[in-house]
């Protein structure tokens, strides 16, 4: 006992590397205790019937548009309000104002949704907490320079007036396919937020707001006197704002019935695709705009698709002991796969129950029929895809797809065959023009839409990515010699993948924070496809990484990287999920017997806690760059599980 004791001091300390962490006590290693530990804690989160789904976080925008959407209806819960409050105050900075995710800069929007959640929750506008916050929107040119989606929610709060919005009236429904503006032409989450949204403005909603709350001591200019709402931002921009802004002064020209037939329509689509109680889109801010539509068009609110409707927003609610918050949306399916993924890498009887029971439940949730928006474009090929939700049917995820149907080939199990086969059928449709793959649609990069005023969140298309693209070359990989036909798709991933490298060797990564995570993406499909460890993409990837590590073995990359496109290592620690991205990547590179990996396994095992597992505070993805980012729960938990599981089994591959 005295000699493991020993052993644990020296780990704990990193006064050893790879000697301590393979040194034996019987034939039981530290790094197996440490792998057993974290398979235990990854295991005790898996659902009866198979999933995982942990907690998704974003910022303060979301828990402030649940108090605002609470007095809006004029229906106040006052108990919950309260929790919201409380998570909203302590997340507030030094300089006043409120970041986009942990440690970043303070952002004019957020910190404008936060204050006036906080007013209407009761907050008096003297007290000090408010004044900061006063002051942090005023230094920033006050409310009127916040974005689109925050303006329009103080023009349904009668704030500022409605020429502050974009021009989006209804009758956008009723424009043919081929018109510069189409809702097939944008992402899935812009089609799922903006169809309800056009409700709500062509009607001009206007909150109850019961208590008669205001915030115009945040505009520096009169709202009503304001006349730069809309900044310029390129010469299209001009050019589609001065017909935007022509087309808001003739709003009232629009014939009644014109716009009774387009209401009728954007109320169809919206009820078709309300997808029960996971919502609209399964996203809170779709969520919310069809409720609100809803009640607006005349439904009761005790009407079924009303109570549904709203039972979709409220299962998005973490209530904790003093503090509450509201999910943008749950992960189950992305949790599934990717604990699936770290416990095969751990290959061991507990790990074979809980793979079993996570991927026969992901079996039964593949959409193998039924309608879907991606049919617009790619209508003749099967369905075959996963969501990222529960359920999403409209919406399945080429990334989710890709590593679900990974994670089944990696079974090895006969009964998942036709599911493997039906995802890469699907996959090889969606690939886009350029070989690469995006999330949820194909080709959907018409970038003038870019220009338009409501996309100043530069997020309204979805493009290709390194990362999703790399995800199905991966996959599809692995079947390849049982289904040559694929080779031509893998070809065509794989010449996107090269053009997509940047000049110091990482790749960006646009689903996941961010380098790193793009990295290590990528050189997970080169593993997959026998790229040789020496080929000059991968050295250059490798080196990219080693460049990056920082002294205490860890990686750490922040959501800054996503500010200055093109900078990369930043971060102020280190953070266990990204150093199991980079440690995995490596040894996907051929590094298992680097100094690089060495250190980062030292690191994971340095800050494993009792409960086997690791809590980085830092927010992991971006749901938008830029604009709105996400903490994954899950990620600090079975990544590094990954890392550590494939370490081991490298290493007694190296043995043989």
């Amino acid at each position: 006992m005295d000699h493991l004791k020993e052993l644990q001091e020296e780990l704990h300390q990193l006064k050893s590397r790879l000697g301590t962490v393979l040194e034996t006590r019987g034939n039981v290693t530290p790094l197996d205790i440490a792998i057993e530990k974290a398979r235990d804690g990854v295991i005790r989160e898996q659902d009866q019937d198979g999933y995982l789904c942990y907690e998704l976080e974003a910022d303060c925008t979301i828990p402030s548009e649940y108090i605002l959407m609470m007095h809006y209806l004029g229906e106040v819960d006052e108990e919950l309000q309260s929790k919201l409050v409380n998570y909203i105050r302590a997340r507030q900075q030094s300089d006043g104002g409120w970041p986009l995710y942990l440690g970043g800069k303070t952002d004019i929007s957020c910190t404008v949704k936060a204050y006036y959640a906080l007013k209407l929750a009761g907050d008096n506008p003297s007290l000090p907490h408010m004044v900061r916050a006063k002051r942090a929107v005023l230094e920033r040119g006050g409310a009127a320079k916040s974005n689109v989606f925050t303006r329009i929610a103080l023009a349904i709060f009668q704030q500022v007036p409605w020429r502050a919005v974009p021009f989006i009236p209804v009758e956008i429904m009723l424009l043919p396919k081929w018109f510069p503006f189409h809702l097939s032409k944008v992402s899935y989450w812009s089609r799922a937020v903006m169809v309800p949204l056009f409700i709500l403005c062509s009607y001009k909603a206007t909150a109850k707001n019961p208590k008669g709350i205001d915030i115009r001591e945040l505009f520096v200019t009169d709202p009503k006197k304001e006349r730069n709402y809309f900044p310029v931002r390129s010469r299209l921009n001009k050019f589609i704002l001065m017909l935007e802004r022509i087309g808001f002064l003739l709003q009232p020209l629009i014939p009644g019935f014109v716009r009774k037939i387009a209401t009728k329509k954007a109320e169809h689509w919206f009820i078709e695709r309300l997808n029960g109680d996971s919502g609209l889109g399964a996203i809170f801010p779709a969520m919310v705009n069809a409720y609100e539509a809803l009640l607006l068009l005349g439904y009761h609110k005790d009407h079924n698709l009303v109570k549904t409707a709203r039972e979709a927003i409220d299962k998005l609610i973490v209530k904790k002991s003093s503090e509450a918050y509201c999910q943008p949306c749950v992960s189950p399916i992305w949790d599934t796969l990717l604990a699936a993924c770290a416990l095969q890498e751990v290959d061991d009887e507990p790990s074979k129950e809980s793979i079993e029971k996570g991927l026969d439940w992901l079996q039964e949730k593949q959409i193998t029929s039924g309608p879907a928006d991606w049919k617009d474009y790619r209508g003749d090929i099967p369905s075959g895809g996963w969501p990222f939700q529960f359920q999403n049917d409209y919406y399945p995820d080429l990334d989710d797809t890709a590593f679900a149907a990974h994670a089944l080939v990696n079974s090895g199990e006969e009964k998942y065959k036709e599911n493997i086969k039906l995802a890469a059928d699907w996959i090889v449709g969606m690939q886009s023009k350029d070989g690469g793959f995006a999330a949820f649609d194909a080709d959907n990069t018409h970038y003038h839409l870019n220009e338009i005023p409501f996309a100043d969140h530069g997020a309204l298309l979805d493009p290709p990515t390194a990362d999703v693209t790399a995800r199905c070359v991966m996959f599809l990989a692995g079947i390849v010699d049982q289904y040559p036909q694929y080779q031509t798709a893998i070809d065509r991933g794989v010449q996107y993948l090269d053009k997509e490298q940047e000049e110091d060797g990482s790749w960006f990564g646009r689903w996941g924070t961010n380098y790193v995570y793009g990295t290590w993406s990528v050189l997970m499909a080169y593993e997959a496809l026998g790229v040789p460890k020496d080929d000059i993409r991968i050295r250059k990837a490798v080196a990219w990484l080693r460049d990056v590590q920082r002294e205490d073995g860890g990686w750490g990359e922040d959501n800054d990287s996503y500010e200055a496109f093109g900078e990369h290592g930043l971060g102020y620690k280190s953070a266990a999920f990204q150093t199991a991205w980079a440690v995995i990547g490596l040894m996907a590179a051929g590094e298992i017997q680097s100094e690089s990996v060495k250190r980062g396994i030292e690191f994971l095992l340095h800050h494993q806690e009792e409960d086997g597992l690791w809590h980085d505070p830092e927010f992991t993805a971006p749901g938008f760059p830029r604009v709105f980012y996400l903490k994954y729960h899950g990620y600090d938990k079975y990544f590094p599980l990954w890392a550590l599981a494939r370490y081991r089994r490298e290493l007694e591959k190296s043995e043989q």
